[in-house]
């Protein structure tokens, strides 16, 4: 880590190329296989900002308690809705190096973090996707000397760590002309090129040149104005996808400032800069941001470049996973046509749809395991494992509501049942931050107070952590202000409430979470195996795949050994059903074990069928069909068997 302590001494670079960035030096290594991991995605600002020891756990029971009074006025939904959506609430760096102990006992093993960058200090884009420094971290975040330590401590608790990246875009730092139709902030869309207007100083003023770090893009490369596309606002879904000129490819994106990477040199620079948070942190893999909106070529060589770079230092299986919207067929044609140089795409399309209805017994199986078949054209059933990352909730959800699971669920612990089906199915799995303490808003009462309720991404983005108020706005709430805070405005924290944290490892999501990720982690057969639906016979009824809301059962196969996965996905009664087995692999007179009944997790003695340790004897059917007796599974709780313990 030579790079690391030499660049640390000195300020952050205002030229790229003036980076010397090292080459054939030892890092951290890259796993063996991605598919062995399991992310864990957080919003940096929504997670922690250390200091959870000084507030109280969150009573989900009697969330009221915590809704306060604000300068003597009763709580106010729109008021908390307003700090969600519009206000840095305070996660830091050392906020989420704090909660590493946390994460590891939740069986998390790569966390993805937030773009942790230097944002325009006069806006409030706490998401962290409109950057204006693509070599500084954000001071509301910490310092690089704050991310370098988190990515270490990381590694000494056996985690990685995947930053999110841009290159399509940046921040909002300089404006058109105001007398373009729209006006100087989001003039309609062109297929030409708009005159550039100016560079945006410290409050957001034009200025006529860039002075200081505060003003206007950095480093000094992105300082041309021709390198961007300067088409305006217009639609991110219009063109052909493998139009390179498409509209959805030159557009701003919503109110930043799209690139334009054919502008010569400039995808190196950019790459180059993604390269020095590569050596400077020792970070494990990047999530590539708003990846349809670069072309297929564009794509090809930043994502080429970066492998490269990552391998000649080390990291052999450096992690390029892409966000690409529009639905399965656009991830799937990128992972296509970029082949190795991108290992994965997220599942924010259909199959996250998919996902969530069968997980809540609102679809039959057929729809989410299809998936997996069409996918398998690519290739064998362990190849497609590598190149997809489940995802159940995230922080946008381009496609469906924007709620979380959790906001329309029977129960607390039904989330689990959508884990399950991540964490044993085919894929990378991604849990997103508060899904395992079953976040999802205030109580169904209190939603016809919430502006746009299932319309704005803010709901999917409470703070863990309970801050009691949020940063004041813009440059008032950066950290060396006098009084960062805003005592005018509740912290957007836990089930719409504030000053109160909610990081309780006591929790039955939780638990029931942890158990199931270290199965995952011992049995390699849950990770690596081929994937096969099971039919299931019940009251009278024939085997066949049924539902919605009926037993699911499916298999996992490596070499001889059969792992059955069990999940109720009914979220109010219990289920059972005869389940088919691989009759090679379970020979007469055999029996499967059970590993894990996540029911279990309540602690001995609790009144259910099948307790782990339990043997069930494999029978046959007429026809010679093998077959398991599964009974009395609770509502969303999960159960592996395993013909080889």
């Amino acid at each position: 880590m030579d790079f690391a302590r030499n660049a640390l001494r000195h300020g952050r670079a205002e030229r790229v190329r003036d980076v010397d960035l090292p080459r054939r030096t030892p890092y951290y290594p890259s796993p063996d296989a991605w598919r062995d991991e399991v992310l864990y995605f957080l919003l940096v600002d929504r997670f922690s900002d250390g200091a959870e020891d000084g507030r109280p756990l969150v009573d989900r029971h009697h969330p009221a308690t915590a809704r306060p009074a604000i300068n003597g006025e009763p709580w106010r939904w729109d008021r908390w809705a307003q700090s969600g959506g519009q206000r840095w609430q305070g996660g830091t760096l050392e906020g989420v190096r704090s909660k590493l102990g946390y994460l590891q006992r939740l069986g998390i093993t790569a966390l993805w973090l937030s773009p942790v960058f230097k944002q325009r200090g006069h806006l409030d884009s706490y998401h962290g996707y409109g950057v204006q420094d693509f070599l500084e971290v954000d001071p509301r975040f910490g310092t690089r000397a704050d991310l370098v330590a988190l990515v270490e401590d990381a590694h000494g608790h056996g985690l990685r760590v995947i930053l999110d990246v841009i290159f399509n875009h940046s921040g909002e730092n300089w404006i058109y002309p105001p007398e373009l139709p729209g006006g100087p902030y989001t003039p309609h869309y062109t297929t030409g090129r708009h005159p550039f207007g100016a560079w945006r100083g410290e409050q957001g003023e034009a200025i006529e040149g860039i002075q200081g770090a505060e003003d206007g893009a950095w480093p000094r490369e992105l300082q041309d104005p021709e390198r961007y596309t300067r088409a305006g606002s217009g639609s991110l879904g219009a063109g052909d996808l493998e139009d390179p000129n498409a509209e959805h490819k030159r557009t701003d994106f919503i109110t930043l400032r799209d690139f334009d990477l054919s502008a010569p040199g400039l995808l190196t620079d950019l790459a180059r800069c993604f390269k020095y948070w590569i050596a400077l942190t020792d970070c494990d893999g990047f999530r590539l941001d708003t990846l349809k909106h670069v072309s297929f070529e564009e794509a090809r060589n930043f994502c080429g470049t970066v492998k490269e770079f990552a391998a000649n230092i080390g990291k052999a299986d450096f992690l390029l996973v892409g966000e690409i919207a529009g639905g399965d067929y656009n991830q799937t044609r990128y992972l296509d046509v970029l082949a190795r140089n991108l290992d994965a795409a997220l599942d924010i399309g259909e199959m996250r749809l998919a996902l969530n209805g069968l997980a809540k017994g609102l679809q039959r199986p057929g729809g989410y395991f299809a998936g997996f078949d069409a996918r398998a054209l690519m290739g064998s059933h362990r190849n497609v494992g590598d190149r997809h990352v489940s995802i159940l909730d995230d922080h946008d959800h381009v496609f469906g509501a924007k709620i979380r699971f959790s906001a329309e669920a029977a129960h607390e612990r039904q989330v689990v049942a959508g884990i399950a089906l991540q964490l044993f199915t085919l894929g990378i799995p991604c849990i997103y931050y508060g899904t395992e303490q079953a976040l999802g808003g205030p109580e169904p009462g209190e939603r016809q107070w919430l502006p746009e309720w299932k319309g704005t991404d803010l709901y999917l983005r409470e703070a863990m952590f309970g801050p009691a108020h949020p940063r004041r706005p813009g440059r008032y709430g950066l950290p060396d202000a006098p009084d960062p805070l805003d005592h005018s405005l509740p912290g957007f924290g836990p089930y719409g409430t504030a000053g109160q944290h909610c990081f309780d490892e006591h929790h039955p999501a939780y638990r029931r979470i942890a158990a199931l990720a270290e199965l995952r982690r011992a049995l390699p057969v849950l990770r690596h195996g081929r994937q096969y639906l099971r039919p299931t016979a019940f009251l009278g009824h024939p085997f066949h795949v049924h539902g919605p809301g009926e037993l699911l059962a499916w298999s996992r196969i490596l070499d001889d050994e059969e792992a059955l996965c069990v999940v109720n996905v009914h979220g109010t009664q219990s289920r059972g059903a005869d389940v088919i087995v691989d009759a090679h692999l379970n020979p007469p007179g055999s029996a499967m074990t059970v590993l894990l009944n996540s029911a279990w997790t309540e602690g001995p003695g609790v009144d259910h069928t099948h307790p782990p340790g339990s043997e069930v004897p494999v029978q046959r059917a007429a026809d010679g069909a093998a077959y398991v007796e599964i009974r009395d599974v609770p509502p969303s709780e999960v159960l592996v068997l395993c013909n080889h313990p």
